[in-house]
C-alpha cells in the first residue's frame, strides 16, 4: 500500500542513508511506541534489572518470564515454526535468547552456591 509522508529536512538528509531499510525502521518505531503505552510489554530490562540488583541465589532460580514476555517468545516460536521471522522479529530473538543464557548462567552459579552453602 503506498503512502506519503512529510518531513523535515534535517530529517530527510539523515533518512537518505537508511531509504533501504524504511519497512524495518518504520516496524521497530511503532513497536516502540506501542511498548511505551503498555504494561508489561515483553521487554528484557526487567530480567537484566533484577539481576543488577545482585539477587540472592534463591531469588535467581526463582526467576520466571513475565507472562507477556513469555507469551512474545511463544509467538515467535510458533511464527518461525510457519511463516518465519522478518529481520526485526529474528533481531528480537537473538536478543531473547542472549539473555535467557545470561539467566541461564545466573541460574547455574546460584544452584552451585547454594550446594556449596549446604553441609
Amino acid at each position: 500500500m503506498p503512502t506519503t509522508i512529510t518531513i523535515g529536512d534535517d530529517l530527510a538528509n539523515d533518512f537518505k542513508s537508511y531509504e533501504n531499510q524504511l519497512p524495518e525502521i518504520l516496524e521497530l518505531g511503532i513497536r516502540e511506541l506501542k511498548a511505551r503505552g503498555e504494561n508489561g510489554f515483553p521487554s528484557l530490562h526487567n530480567v537484566l534489572e533484577k539481576l543488577a540488583t545482585l539477587p540472592s541465589p534463591e531469588e535467581i532460580l526463582a526467576l520466571r518470564p513475565a507472562p507477556s514476555l513469555q507469551d512474545r517468545i511463544d509467538a515467535l516460536l510458533e511464527k518461525n515454526r510457519t511463516t518465519g521471522l522478518s529481520v526485526a522479529e529474528q533481531r528480537e530473538w537473538d536478543r531473547y535468547q542472549y539473555v535467557e543464557h545470561l539467566v541461564r548462567m545466573a541460574k547455574a552459579n546460584a544452584a552451585r552456591k547454594l550446594r556449596e552453602t549446604r553441609p
